[in-house]
């Protein structure tokens, strides 16, 4: 995660780096606390190559921060904007902190609060990309996915990180793009189906 669960290495204190874009190999404090394990490297970099097409202009919402991983790699590589949703108020300051490093004040927001407190009582957003990696032992993937619909842009892109022993289980309108996974993970990347709806209807209207 960024939040509280992350894909592989090991637990606690660290450093993540962002892989690639214009802050390639910035590091990323990872401080020593209970269950925070940010994606690896080599899961972002898998990630990323599938969403590539897809970040330039991007708006993107990750609603377990964490060490910001996932939303500042997006930003790295083209994304226009990022909401970073974190509880813990350290990681939050710490975000704060590599946002002002980075100069992306302008880019970033990041938001202190439980992230499925925020998806009920947020404005609604349009995010074109959202990463979805819970802390492990809270099993939030279902109710944070229920509650994503106000918060997207139509063909919205979705990323799930789960244990790997752990089968997703997702609403109809999200289609499977692509998954992989580790020892220690399960990741995969969605599609909503709202722009396949619109472009059938577009279709109809034009016949």
């Amino acid at each position: 995660m960024n939040g509280r669960s992350k894909a592989a290495g090991p637990a606690g204190g660290g450093q993540v780096r962002i892989v690639g874009g214009r802050w390639r190999n910035t590091r990323l404090q990872v401080p020593d606390l209970p269950g925070l394990r940010p994606t690896s490297d080599r899961v972002r970099e898998t990630l990323f190559n599938w969403l590539m097409p897809k970040l330039p202009g991007a708006r993107v919402l990750d609603l377990f921060a964490g060490s910001g991983a996932l939303g500042l790699e997006a930003l790295s590589r083209g994304a226009a904007s990022a909401v970073l949703v974190e509880r813990d108020p350290a990681l939050v300051t710490a975000l704060r902190a590599v946002v002002t490093r980075l100069g992306a004040e302008g880019q970033v927001q990041v938001t202190s609060g439980d992230a499925l407190r925020w998806l009920d009582t947020a404005a609604p957003q349009q995010a074109d990309i959202v990463f979805v990696d819970p802390p492990f032992a809270d099993g939030l993937w279902e109710q944070v996915i229920e509650r994503l619909p106000r918060h997207i842009a139509p063909g919205a892109w979705l990323y799930v990180e789960a244990p790997a022993q752990r089968r997703q289980s997702l609403p109809p309108e999200w289609s499977l793009h692509r998954e992989g996974g580790t020892r220690e993970v399960g990741y995969a990347l969605y599609r909503h189906a709202t722009v396949t709806l619109r472009n059938d209807l577009n279709a109809v209207n034009n016949a």
